[in-house]
């Protein structure tokens, strides 16, 4: 089994170190790290003999039997759980049109396979990264030199940006490619043709070497673990700036605190605003180059240590006064006490003619309980509550006026709701009484044969004369209280206002 493997990406120096967000933590405690490390590597290699001849067991004993019965017990507990319908296939049925990738379903030989594969070329990202750690650490001044050379001519004029991809290809791709196809001859041969320079590359001769490939590194190499190693420090790397990112932008812009979140939206909505107008006007090229500048400096480890003593020394001590600072300034100047949500809300007083011809309150509903009401119609009998203290807000809000209001405009809610058959009073206590049919005598004698009329049915095939509407009312009124019916209502209001939280409450017949 090969420890290495040819042509192949993969990250051999150190391990990337893992992203910390501690910014007090000193450079000097490197030094201690070194050990450490030391030990940890020399544990791994020291049971890398152990973990490669378990797998290639496994590996063995899976093609022999095609999957161990761990894996497929796990397999069938997932199905269970995971749902077997695949999201894209469930969307190509749904539009045919669109042309959608058929993708399997969760599997965890499929998940195993996918890794290795994905493990065995994901070096090329890591070694990536790895260059860009060294270059930005000043682990060779002359590179970062050349990177800040670089950045500065794009800066300052960035039409060679169109530029810098071919640099990139012809750079990093072909001429190493070309000078592995041609290399160099030996340092031990003396001599040369008058027409080449010494040890120089002969481009009118043939290929001396094949030409460069990418391949994946092979399973249970070394390489193979370096990736798996640097992909479980991505994923932690990943993890630490998801929280650390969550942990910044939540809490100020989810309103838990008011004050603050309105703060922030306060200074983003004003520099959006001055943006919007002024950004024209802005040195961009100027700002860019003096923030790649900065950032590269201050990745120096010199510049870093005085950084970090610099925080220490100043910055933390007063970051709690520039807190109160900025916190008394809230106070002050963001108000949010502003008057919250009002509403009106009605309850219908009802009251019903007793047999004595005295009016008795019946209940307070959210009903007019008018003669063609559904609930009348239906011969119901009207729901709510008999005292007016028992009336509640709606859930969710409170009342904020102390009394009820008689409404003095009967008519109009009398209009509104296209109430007709009443009887509107348009002074004194504005009562909307039914309006009573009236039936010839003949007709009732014919159907009760001259009987007491009160003691009977309400005759319905007798001719019936209904009395004037509440467009008449001021002639019903004139005729006198006979006429009118059993009910009367009457228009109560009163204000209300949201509250910040919303309680429970019970539902009853009498909340509106």
């Amino acid at each position: 089994m090969d420890e290495f493997t040819v042509d192949a990406f993969v990250n051999r120096d150190d391990p990337i170190p893992v992203i910390s967000f501690d910014a007090a933590e000193d450079l000097s405690d490197e030094v201690d790290d070194v050990s450490d490390v030391d030990r940890k590597r020399d544990r791994f290699r020291r049971r890398g003999k152990d973990v490669k001849e378990n797998i290639k067991k496994v590996q063995q004993r899976a093609s022999e039997t095609g999957s161990s019965i761990q894996d497929r017990l796990l397999e069938k507990l997932l199905q269970q759980v995971i749902p077997i319908e695949d999201l894209s296939a469930s969307r190509a049925e749904a539009s045919p049109a669109q042309d959608f990738t058929t993708r399997p379903s969760f599997s965890l030989p499929t998940m195993s396979a996918n890794f290795r594969r994905f493990n065995a070329r994901i070096g090329v990202v890591f070694v990536f990264q790895a260059k860009v750690i060294r270059l930005l650490s000043w682990n060779t001044p002359t590179h970062t030199l050349s990177f800040l050379a670089i950045y500065t001519f794009i800066c300052l004029d960035p039409y060679l940006l169109t530029v810098l991809p071919f640099a990139v290809i012809l750079l990093a791709l072909l001429i190493p490619a070309f000078i592995a196809r041609h290399p160099a001859p030996p340092p031990t041969i003396t001599t040369f043709s008058s027409h080449t320079a010494p040890f120089g590359y002969n481009a009118a001769g043939p290929p001396l070497a094949p030409a460069p490939t990418v391949k994946p590194v092979k399973e249970l190499s070394k390489d193979f673990f370096r990736n798996m190693r640097d992909l479980q420090n991505c994923m932690e790397d990943f993890s630490r700036v998801h929280d650390k990112v969550i942990s910044l932008l939540t809490p100020p812009t989810n309103f838990s605190n008011e004050p603050l979140s309105s703060t922030l939206f306060l200074f983003a909505f004003s520099t959006a605003l001055v943006m919007f107008i002024a950004s024209h006007l802005l040195p961009w090229r100027i700002i860019f180059l003096s923030i790649g500048w900065i950032i590269t400096a201050s990745s120096h480890p010199t510049i870093q240590r005085q950084l970090i003593t610099t925080h220490k020394t100043h910055v933390a001590p007063r970051e709690k006064e520039a807190k109160s600072y900025l916190d008394a300034w809230i106070a002050k100047d963001i108000i949010l006490d502003s008057a919250p949500e009002t509403r009106e809300v009605e309850i219908f007083e009802l009251q019903r003619l007793s047999s004595a011809g005295e009016w008795e309150s019946w209940l307070f509903t959210s009903s007019p309980y008018d003669p063609l009401s559904e609930t009348r119609i239906r011969s119901e009998r009207p729901k709510g509550t008999r005292f007016f203290e028992d009336v509640q807000p709606p859930h969710g809000w409170e009342w904020s006026e102390k009394k009820w209001a008689l409404d003095l405009w009967s008519r109009e809610w009398v209009e509104e709701r296209i109430i007709t058959g009443v009887e509107v009073e348009t002074e004194g206590e504005r009562w909307v009484y039914d309006i009573r049919y009236e039936y010839d005598d003949a007709d009732l004698g014919l159907m009760y044969g001259g009987g007491d009329s009160e003691h009977l049915a309400t005759p319905t095939k007798a001719k019936k004369k209904m009395l004037p509407s509440w467009e008449d009312g001021s002639d019903a009124e004139n005729e006198g209280r006979g006429r009118r019916g059993e009910w009367r209502r009457r228009r109560w209001v009163r204000m209300v206002k949201r509250k910040w939280q919303a309680r429970r409450s019970v539902s009853d017949g009498s909340r509106i």
